[in-house]
């Protein structure tokens, strides 16, 4: 696969990854051994980023248009969401609420769904 999905699928941005990552191609068996005993690099990736958008939104607990609305279209370290989480920022409350409403609503749904014969 190409190093762009195998990224994704690590949870990894695909520029903070070595050359060797990003030049080459991964086979479905390297995935499977990069995600049963991950290296340093790896390790290092997901514990102190740069994150990609998706885990920037799941930490942040808001959605991907979330982020876009408040302007935040890089990646982010886990030190600048850490600041982020704490500064608690109005866009952050706001968005977070949105989210946890969105949620609820999907849960009622398919509660929904569930009960119709």
């Amino acid at each position: 696969m190409k190093p762009a999905t195998a990224a994704k699928k690590l949870g990894v941005h695909l520029d903070a990854t070595p050359a060797e990552f990003r030049d080459g191609v991964v086979s479905r068996e390297e995935l499977d051994a990069l995600q049963a005993d991950p290296p340093q690099w790896l390790r290092d990736l997901r514990r102190e980023g740069p994150h990609p958008k998706q885990v920037v939104a799941a930490r942040l607990r808001v959605s991907l248009s979330g982020l876009a609305r408040a302007g935040i279209t890089d990646a982010l370290t886990s030190e600048e969401i850490d600041r982020i989480k704490a500064e608690r920022p109005d866009w952050l409350v706001r968005e977070q609420d949105l989210a946890a409403e969105v949620r609820r609503e999907n849960e009622r749904l398919a509660g929904e769904r569930v009960k119709q014969p």
